[in-house]
C-alpha cells in the first residue's frame, strides 16, 4: 500500500482547508518532483506560491505579516496531488466589499459535501484592506486594457523567436537554461496570472447580480460569450483553416485517411506540393501554438510542438467537418447576441443610472479581463514550453546513452538531482525505474477532493477503478452546471484522452473527464460538450462560449455513467444532460 509520494509540502495549521477544485483541472496528474520546484524548493518557496502571495498583496486581500515565511500556504502537495488553500481563498470573499466567504465557496464547491463552516477569527476584519480591495475593483471597471499582460506576451514571444539551437548546447547549458528561465520569469508571470484571474470574477459577479435582479438569469452565459481574442480558443481557429487546406487536397486527404500515427513524418517525406503548402502553414501554427497540449503546466507531458501528430489528429477531425461548423461563424453569432442582450438589459436599467453604469462597466471589463486571464495563462505556458524543450533535449541524450528509460524521465528527478544528473546521469537509472512504478501506483489512487484539519492518510485512498458507478438509463437526466447556452442532441462519444480523438465524428457530443487546450480542437466538430468537472472560469466553459457550443460542466462521473454511443441531449441553459436512448 502506497503511503507517501516523492515530494510534499508542509500543510498550514492555521489555514487548514484545502481543495482540488480548479487546480485539479490544470494539474490533474501527480505532481512530478521537478515540477514541485514551482511550489517549494531547497532555496525556499517556489514561484507559484509567491505568485499567489504577490497577487493577494497587490489586490489588497492580505498583508505579508499574516503569512509565514517558511511554509507554502496557498499551494499544498500531499498524497501526490496539488491542492489550493481554500481557507486563504475565502479571505478574498470575506474582505472584499460586497462579497462574503460563501461567494467563494459557491464558486469552488457548490453543494459538495464536507465543506467546513467559515469562522471569523480575530484579525480577519480589516477595514483598511476592504478599502484597498475596493480601489482595485474600481480599477478593474475602468481600465481600458492590461498593458503588463501584453508586455509579458511580447517578452515570451521574443523568448520563443530567439530560442537557441538546443542540439548545439552542452548538457549543463541545457539544464541551466531551463532552470535560469524559470527563476527569472516564472514568479512574475504567475503573479500576473493569479492577479488577473481573481479579478476576472468581478465583472462576472456584477453581470450575474444584475441579470438576476431584472429576471433574466439565463442571459448571464450569453453576456459572457463571443468575447473574441481568447487565447484558449485561438488555436482552434487556426486548426480549422489547416483542416480546410487538407479537405481540399486529394493528396492530403489520402495521407490523413491513413491515420494520424506517423502522419507528420509522412507529410515531411511527401513530394506533393500540397504537402509542402500544408507544412508551411503548420509550421507557422506550431511556432505560435506549439506550447499547448495536455496537462501543459507539467513539463513531462507532450505538446503540439514536441508531438506534432497530436495536433494533426485534431486537425483531422476538422477536416471531416462540414464548412458550416466554422468556429468563426459561431463566434460572430455569439458576439452579436451578446451585444443585443447587453443593450436590452441596459435599457431596462434606465431608471437606475448608478446600476446601469456599473452594469455597462462590467460588460466592458469582461471583454478585457476574461481574455486577459487566458492570455496570462498562455504567457506562463509559453515559458513552460521553453523549459520543456530544453529538458526534452537532455532526456533524448540520456535515452540514447541508456541512462534514462524515457525522454521525460527528467521530470522524476528533483531540481537538485537534475543538476547532479548532468555529471552522473547513470546514478539515477535504477532510481527512475522505481519512481516510474511508484507514479503508476499513485495515479491509480483517488485523492480526496477536499480536506481540512490535517494531512489525509494516503494509505487509505481508494483505487479509482474500485468506485462503483451506476450507469444511466433511457429517460434519466444527469444534472451539471450550465457552461454555454444552447441545446444539442447527438451521439455521446466518451473520449478519455485528447491524444486520440478519432472516435469523435462531426456532430457527436463530446463527453470528457476534464479539458485543457489540447481538447479545444475537439470542440469544433462536436455539437455539444459534457465534462465531468468544471468551474465558472474553467477551460471548457471559456472555449465553448467562444465557439458557440452548448456545454455542461460538473456533470459528476458523466464519462462513467453515460455509455459511449447513447443518444443524449445537452441543455447548456439548464445544465442538464438527458439520455434519449441507449446504444
Amino acid at each position: 500500500m502506497v503511503d507517501k509520494w516523492l515530494v510534499e509540502t508542509d500543510l498550514s495549521e492555521e489555514w487548514n482547508f484545502y481543495t482540488r477544485a480548479n487546480i485539479g483541472e490544470v494539474f490533474p496528474d501527480p505532481v512530478a518532483p521537478l515540477s514541485f520546484s514551482y511550489f517549494q524548493h531547497s532555496g525556499g518557496l517556489g514561484g507559484s506560491e509567491m505568485g499567489f502571495r504577490n497577487a493577494y498583496y497587490r489586490m489588497g486581500v492580505m498583508t505579508p505579516d499574516e503569512l509565514p515565511d517558511d511554509e507554502c500556504v496557498f499551494l499544498g502537495v500531499t498524497g501526490g496531488y496539488g491542492y489550493l488553500n481554500a481557507s486563504a481563498l475565502r479571505m478574498l470573499g470575506h474582505r472584499a466589499p460586497g462579497m462574503t466567504a460563501k461567494d467563494i465557496d459557491d464558486s469552488f464547491f457548490g453543494d459538495a459535501p464536507g465543506v467546513p463552516e467559515f469562522v471569523v477569527k480575530p484579525g480577519f476584519d480589516r477595514p483598511e484592506l476592504t478599502e484597498k480591495i475596493g480601489e482595485t475593483f474600481g480599477w478593474v471597471l475602468t481600465t481600458p486594457d492590461l498593458p503588463d499582460v501584453l508586455r509579458h506576451e511580447q517578452l515570451m514571444n521574443e523568448l520563443r523567436a530567439n530560442r537557441p539551437d538546443l542540439t548545439a548546447m552542452s548538457d549543463r547549458e541545457l539544464i541551466e537554461r531551463a532552470l535560469g528561465l524559470a527563476d527569472e520569469y516564472f514568479e512574475m508571470l504567475f503573479t500576473e496570472h493569479i492577479y488577473i484571474s481573481f479579478l476576472a470574477t468581478l465583472p462576472i459577479g456584477i453581470i450575474t447580480g444584475v441579470c438576476n435582479a431584472v429576471g433574466r438569469p439565463t442571459d448571464v452565459l450569453k453576456l459572457l460569450a463571443g468575447l473574441g481574442d481568447v487565447e484558449s480558443a485561438a488555436p482552434a481557429m487556426k486548426m480549422w483553416d489547416l483542416g480546410r487546406i487538407a479537405a481540399g487536397s486529394a493528396d492530403l486527404n489520402a495521407m490523413f485517411d491513413a491515420g494520424y500515427a506517423g502522419l507528420h513524418e509522412r507529410l515531411l517525406a511527401s513530394d506533393s506540393p500540397d504537402a509542402t503548402t500544408f507544412l508551411e502553414a503548420f509550421d507557422d501554427f506550431t511556432l505560435r501554438y506549439g506550447c499547448r497540449g495536455p496537462n501543459e503546466w507539467e513539463t513531462r507531458c507532450p505538446t503540439w510542438e514536441t508531438e506534432p501528430d497530436l495536433a494533426l489528429a485534431a486537425i483531422d477531425r476538422m477536416r471531416l467537418s462540414d464548412a458550416a461548423a466554422a468556429p468563426k461563424l459561431h463566434n460572430a453569432d455569439r458576439a452579436a447576441e451578446r451585444e443585443a442582450i447587453g443593450a436590452e438589459i441596459t435599457a431596462m436599467l434606465d431608471g437606475d443610472p448608478e446600476t446601469q453604469a456599473q452594469f455597462q462597466a462590467a460588460l466592458h471589463a469582461a471583454t478585457v479581463f476574461m481574455p486577459g486571464r487566458e492570455r496570462t495563462k498562455t504567457n506562463n505556458i509559453k515559458l513552460v514550453q521553453e523549459l520543456r524543450v530544453s529538458y526534452n533535449e537532455f532526456g533524448r541524450r540520456r535515452v540514447a546513452d541508456g541512462t534514462f528509460h524515457k525522454v521525460n524521465d527528467f521530470g522524476l528527478l528533483t531540481r537538485d538531482e537534475l543538476l547532479e544528473a548532468i555529471d552522473d546521469p547513470g546514478k539515477f537509472t535504477p532510481v527512475l525505474a522505481d519512481r516510474e512504478a511508484l507514479l503508476d501506483e499513485v495515479t491509480a489512487l483517488q485523492e480526496p477532493f477536499l480536506f481540512h484539519g490535517g494531512r489525509p492518510d494516503m494509505s487509505t485512498y481508494p483505487r479509482r477503478d474500485a468506485a462503483v458507478i451506476t450507469a444511466v438509463t433511457a429517460g434519466e437526466v444527469v444534472q451539471g452546471v450550465p457552461g454555454c447556452p444552447g441545446v444539442a442532441r447527438g451521439i455521446a462519444r466518451v473520449v478519455l484522452d485528447s491524444h486520440d480523438p478519432t472516435a469523435l465524428e462531426p456532430g457527436d457530443i463530446l463527453v470528457a473527464p476534464i479539458t485543457d487546450p489540447s481538447w479545444t480542437p475537439l470542440f469544433v466538430p462536436a455539437s455539444g460538450v459534457v465534462v465531468d468537472v468544471g468551474a465558472p472560469l474553467s477551460h471548457a466553459i471559456i472555449v465553448s462560449r467562444e465557439l458557440g457550443i452548448p456545454c455542461v460542466v460538473s456533470a459528476l462521473d458523466a464519462t462513467k455513467r453515460i455509455p459511449d454511443g447513447a443518444t443524449i441531449e445537452v441543455n447548456g441553459d439548464t445544465g442538464t444532460v438527458t439520455i434519449i436512448s441507449m446504444p
